[in-house]
């Protein structure tokens, strides 16, 4: 199979080294070249280094057993192309699990300094998504108002529009799964179910703009999407990424099902690349750690910061408490390793708010809003904004909470406190000395009365200190960091401060 080297790499180049063979053999110094790859683990027992790399064959083998061929041959129109299938794996079990985990790693190390920067989500970025509230619904014959058409996303960017979530920041229209035909073109371009989106994403594009907001769209890094629409392959991950750009989308949301953990080490910095090549500015969002257990060593944090402006760490959210607490409880647990990788342009994702929906109570909903924004995390709804309560609409359109959101230093907030009466608190920094502290109880009896005081969370100096309740919008004055103070939190429930230093607190945008 003949395959463009330029859609695996492209053309990794890298230093090459041979180290010293343990029988005695000549060591050689490194050089560079540029390579197209066709990557074979082998296991060698306790060898260390290989031969000389063959001239014809050009391959060589690095410490420790790990080979790399390269058999290049010329293609269309001069272009060097790669002939060889993908990776074979031999050995046990055990042994091929540890192998893949090198390789993806290496492919890390190895890929071309490219950084995404375009510019883009120096926030969090917020917006509206289908996927938790509409799923995969394509029967519009029988339900043509709550179903994936362009009908459902043109009445979402008129609420956004029209009754005040634009104007708070609420931009992106994004849609998800189940847009497309279940083929491509004769010409291998993705196009849209033709009876559900009649006009085409351009027009829908164009009429989301006319809206002052932007247009996200999906894909999958795999041969099928989630369920089994056209996949984003290696092969055409440039030309979808011109596909998008020519209809005037903002976002991709890049998903991972029906992939190998190599096509993912590829294909994610591939896309990002080739967004940057359309000359359009595209949000990026990548969904790669989540499909590779979202933590070191498989997923490199570092890399992603600079190829994504968001990525889905975790499971996907599901309309439940239950849900929530588990994404909450991991990022909590994980939070040494996701915290200094969030920040303005690339953020860790914990997926969509539930809020309107039919999973959480009304102390549920102000909790995980709260928790989000102490995250720093994207706020994407996903309800119907057409029958959404003015209870769901307040805890959503809470101004100070998303003036906390967005705050520009971009910081990641941290569980700092975790108490055996099942109180945990939770604090981010802030710009202008400012702090955003949420009180979180996962009791389910009564509203539980917490004391504390800030010195108790980590607040340290000699500041003199107010506190404004970020629902009830109550003001505590007088706090120095050794004042106890009490709050009533309720079941299941959150208290959510905002902090400041009250000397020179006439320069806080806050107030």
């Amino acid at each position: 199979m003949l395959t463009d080297c330029a859609a695996l790499a492209p053309c990794l180049s890298f230093p090459i080294w041979r180290c010293q063979d343990p029988r005695g053999s000549q060591t050689l110094t490194p050089s560079r070249q540029p390579v197209c790859l066709h990557l074979r683990l082998e296991f060698k027992g306790s060898s260390i280094c290989s031969k000389a790399p063959p001239a014809a064959a050009g391959s060589w083998q690095a410490s420790p057993c790990l080979s790399f061929f390269c058999r290049q041959t010329r293609g269309p129109a001069g272009r060097d192309n790669l002939q060889a299938p993908l990776p074979h794996l031999s050995g046990e079990s055990p042994r091929k699990d540890w192998a893949m985990k090198l390789l993806v790693a290496l492919l890390a190390l190895v890929a071309p300094g490219f950084s995404l920067e375009n510019g883009l989500m120096r926030t969090p970025p917020m917006g509206w998504l289908a996927w938790e509230r509409y799923r995969c619904s394509i029967n519009c014959h029988e339900d043509p108002d709550n179903c994936i058409n362009e009908r459902l996303f043109m009445a979402m960017a008129d609420r956004l529009a029209e009754d005040g979530w634009r104007e708070l920041g609420y931009v992106y229209v994004n849609i998800d799964d189940c847009w497309m035909a279940l083929q491509r073109d004769e010409g291998g371009v993705l196009v849209p179910d033709p009876e559900r989106f009649p006009s085409g994403i351009r027009a829908l594009a164009d009429y989301v703009h006319s809206r002052g907001l932007k247009l996200g769209i999906y894909g999958d890094m795999g041969s099928m999407t989630c369920m089994g629409y056209p996949g984003t392959t290696l092969a055409t991950v440039a030309l979808d990424a011109q596909t998008f750009a020519s209809w005037g989308v903002d976002m991709l949301k890049l998903d991972g099902c029906y992939s190998s953990s190599l096509e993912r080490a590829l294909g994610y910095p591939a896309m990002a690349k080739a967004l940057n090549n359309t000359g359009r500015p595209i949000g990026y969002s990548c969904s790669w750690p989540a499909y590779d257990g979202g933590l070191p060593p498989e997923v490199n944090y570092t890399l992603l910061a600079d190829i994504c402006n968001l990525w889905r760490n975790f499971d996907d959210i599901e309309d439940s408490w239950q849900s929530v607490l588990s994404i909450v409880d991991w990022f909590s647990e994980h939070q040494d390793v996701l915290q200094p990788m969030a920040g303005p342009g690339h953020w860790n994702d914990p997926d969509m708010l539930l809020i309107g929906n039919y999973g959480l109570s009304f102390e549920q909903a102000k909790a995980q809003m709260a928790l989000w924004t102490v995250l720093a995390a994207p706020l994407f709804m996903s309800t119907d904004l057409r029958a959404i309560s003015p209870q769901n609409v307040d805890i959503l359109q809470n101004k100070l909470m998303i003036r906390i959101n967005q705050d520009p230093l971009g910081i990641q907030g941290r569980r700092v406190l975790k108490t055996k009466h099942h109180i945990e608190v939770f604090v981010r920094p802030l710009s202008k000395d400012a702090s955003a502290v949420v009180f979180f109880s996962r009791r389910t009896d009564m509203p539980y009365r917490y004391r504390t005081s800030l010195g108790a969370l980590n607040f340290t100096g000699h500041a003199l200190y107010e506190a404004q309740d970020v629902y009830t919008e109550n003001v505590i004055s007088g706090l120095t960091r050794d004042t106890d103070f009490t709050v009533v939190i309720n079941p299941s429930g959150v208290v959510m401060w905002h902090v400041y230093p009250i000397v020179g607190k006439e320069s806080l945008p806050w107030l």
